[in-house]
């Protein structure tokens, strides 16, 4: 029987000045701890240094209904230690879930599952249950949330006061976002939950602030709110979306108060306590100083609030007065001007010949080396029924084709692996290659590591399944995962998480093998600028690198095949760029196409090796 241990929370404590102090994503789990009253998990805060629990100046901050321990990082369980904080292992001590967005979506999770009559909890995760649930790369609220402000925030408090320092940027972007109108795609759910009358407005429930901000701009033939009214009769229908007046913000993301505003509120709040008697700073943000005092008339805030240690300030703490609508149209106006977009939308013109023709000028063309073992297959027909990649809807054909597509990966692994190696299957989505692997490899560690939860769980059923010993899981975006690992592997990365796979395996001076997907998704962020390598930036510029990522993606069967050879080129243009950057780390990188090259429209599989593990010349032993 297999041991199992609490649900543990583990929450990172940092040092300031030589004493332990609170980061905000420490800061906003436990607030939303507090405002959920989740008492489901055993919260550990984790220090690096020993002496921390003599201290008490981090104390005040976390509320007293919460039992907490310490632990030092060195004693954190593997998959934690391998995972930046904030994190939290299961029952059974093989599934975590890392990252501030996934942690407080679980947090709301047991929340709900202890009582479900939590409608204010369950409300938190918006409409179609959605907020925040996209990784940092694509979601600009999570990136918002996760990064953008937080980081600021704490660049912007560990500087002495300077009158003269800029307002962070990230600031002013929230302060433009909360002068946009709101857009509304679910006004029928307004409406029902307005007509909604048998749903009581309890103390725990917001829903009254929200739809007396918006039913009064959505019913546009009446000044106030009607008492009752009926879904067929009501004025809303009777009107064209696009006439409706627009709706002012009232919480961050629009009408309804959400995780995005409980993730803001520690960090506005710690940055509006700074800047109390800056009034030239209050000035340039007056949106955001009426969201701050806006939320605190949600129920169940300023108890959260309070027990976190957060002294709340009011209209009166602040230099400034209200902003008049006068002021509110200026300041919007200013900041739209004042921000640029660092993303920039790229307008294509025209197709990928004059960009192919420009690299082939320079003597750049796509090349592909051939396959080393093109006929290696696994025994599928002796492999334990869970290992095969047909559960769920997936159909017989796209089964085979799966199975085609493991084969060329895991040759590629097995025979790169030795006993004791730690594999880290990236974006597994439910696991097809690394439950593979886990079975291939007794003797390595598999670790499992995706964004979404119900394609993960559906992998940690299989391997129970199986029985296997050798397999972990961790929820969360790729960028939360910073332990030691050996070999990476990726099937099908969608755009630009096939560039954040590589760079995590050349961190972590990892031999890798990685199917690149979605390349018209590629596109700059944050961490990423392409061309990758230096030839390529000599070449081409951004627009027409993009050119090649869009036509990379015309590879389907059913395009004319004149058109699926330029697609195959574009997407061995692209893996080329990706192949000379990974060189300069020292990589010896190969881009051949999978066996056979039916098995997928986004067949090239790359296979970089680094000096401590040569590369495989040989088919793996079956």
């Amino acid at each position: 029987m297999e041991l199992t241990l609490p649900e543990c929370l583990y929450l990172e404590l940092s040092s300031q000045n030589e004493q332990p102090s609170v980061p905000l994503h420490t800061s906003i789990s436990l607030f939303l701890l507090s405002y959920c009253e989740c008492t489901s998990f055993k919260v550990f805060l984790v220090s690096a240094k020993p002496d921390t629990q003599s201290s008490q100046s981090w104390k005040s901050q976390v509320p007293t209904s919460l039992a907490v321990s310490m632990v030092h990082v060195k004693d954190l369980p593997v998959l934690v230690r391998g995972c930046r904080l904030p994190a939290v292992l299961d029952e059974t001590g093989r599934y975590c879930r890392a990252g501030l967005a996934v942690v407080l979506r679980h947090i709301i999770d047991r929340t709900c599952e202890a009582d479900p009559r939590r409608k204010d909890a369950a409300s938190l995760l918006g409409f179609k249950k959605t907020c925040l649930k996209a990784c940092a790369e694509v979601s600009q609220w999570t990136r918002l949330c996760e990064l953008s402000i937080p980081s600021a925030v704490e660049a912007h408090l560990r500087q002495p006061t300077n009158p003269s320092l800029h307002l962070p940027s990230a600031l002013l972007n929230l302060e433009k976002t909360l002068g946009e109108p709101v857009k509304v795609h679910n006004d029928d759910k307004i409406q029902d939950q307005g007509t909604d009358v048998t749903q009581p407005q309890d103390s725990q429930s917001a829903n009254g602030l929200e739809l007396q901000a918006a039913l009064a701009k959505l019913y546009v033939d009446s000044g106030a709110v009607p008492s009752t009214t009926i879904r067929e009769s009501s004025d809303i229908r009777k009107v064209k979306t696009t006439e409706l007046p627009q709706l002012e913000h009232v919480f961050a993301e629009g009408l309804y108060f959400t995780l995005t505003d409980v993730v803001l509120l520690p960090c506005i709040h710690q940055y509006l306590v700074r800047k109390s008697h800056n009034a030239s700073a209050l000035s340039q943000l007056p949106l955001l100083l009426r969201w701050y005092l806006q939320v605190q008339e949600v129920p169940g805030v300023p108890r959260a609030a309070q027990a976190c240690g957060m002294a709340l300030s009011t209209r009166k703490a602040f230099t400034t007065g209200p902003p008049t609508i006068a002021e509110t149209q200026q300041s919007s106006q200013a900041n739209q001007e004042s921000l640029e977009m660092t993303m920039k939308e790229v307008h294509f013109v025209g197709g990928p010949r004059p960009t192919m023709t420009k690299l082939k000028e320079s003597g750049i063309e796509a090349v592909f080396s051939p396959h080393p073992c093109p006929s290696w297959t696994l025994p599928w027909d002796s492999l334990p029924e869970a290992v095969n990649p047909t559960e769920g809807k997936m159909s017989d054909v796209r089964a085979a084709r799966k199975r085609q597509q493991l084969n060329n990966l895991v040759a590629m692994a097995t025979e790169l692996a030795r006993p004791g190696d730690t594999v880290v299957d990236f974006c597994s989505g439910g696991g097809h290659v690394g439950i593979v692997l886990a079975h291939t490899l007794p003797d390595c560690q598999v670790i499992l590591i995706e964004n979404k939860e119900e394609s993960l769980v559906r992998g940690k059923v299989r391997s129970a399944e199986l029985g296997l010993t050798n397999i972990g899981f961790i929820q969360a975006n790729l960028d939360y995962f910073t332990g030691p690992f050996h070999i990476g592997v990726a099937l099908h990365a969608c755009g630009v998480a096939t560039d954040m796979v590589v760079e995590q395996c050349i961190q972590a001076g990892a031999t890798f093998v990685v199917s690149p997907c979605c390349y018209g998704f590629v596109q700059n962020t944050l961490k990423f600028t392409f061309p990758r390598s230096k030839r390529f930036l000599e070449t081409l510029s951004y627009k027409e690198h993009m050119i090649l990522c869009r036509f990379a993606d015309q590879t389907a069967v059913q395009l004319p095949s004149e058109r699926r050879l330029i697609g195959k080129q574009c997407m061995g243009l692209v893996d080329l760029d990706r192949s000379w950057a990974a060189e300069t780390h020292g990589y010896s990188v190969r881009v051949m196409t999978m066996e056979p090259d039916s098995c997928s429209p986004k067949n090239n599989m790359l296979r970089f090796c680094n000096g401590a593990r040569p590369s495989p010349v040989s088919p793996p032993n079956q």
